[in-house]
């Protein structure tokens, strides 16, 4: 049977400054364990420490721009692209441009603090 998820969670971001994470589906909001699909939005200047997560990251830009950070690249990914991280990869995202960055991140299995392994 389906599941309506009818408001995400909000829940408390790492970073310099204030970011909202809208939880949909996700070990806070619908106990879901295997994935978890959460709208970011992150203010200008905004940056959180690296991290090498235990779980792959697909990220679509809906406005603005996010700085992808690994150890070898830098990526920006700008509304419309999209990007993809990889389980046990050193990361570090952040969005410098005065617009900020509005993106959709989906991760599988589900973001956990305990498996995000941050700096």
């Amino acid at each position: 049977m389906p599941t309506l998820i009818t408001s995400p969670t909000i829940i408390e971001a790492i970073g310099n400054k204030p970011k909202i994470i809208r939880e949909f589906i996700g070990r806070v909001n619908s106990s879901t364990k295997t994935i978890s699909i959460a709208k970011m939005t992150s203010p200008a200047g905004w940056e959180e420490p690296g991290q090498r997560p235990e779980f792959d990251e697909y990220t679509l830009v809906l406005k603005g721009m996010l700085r992808v950070e690994t150890k070898e690249n830098v990526f920006s990914v700008n509304a419309g692209q999209a990007i993809i991280t990889y389980a046990g990869e050193w990361i570090r995202y952040s969005t410098p441009n005065p617009e900020g960055a509005e993106y959709v991140a989906v991760c599988l299995p589900a973001f956990s603090p305990e498996t995000v392994h941050r700096d």
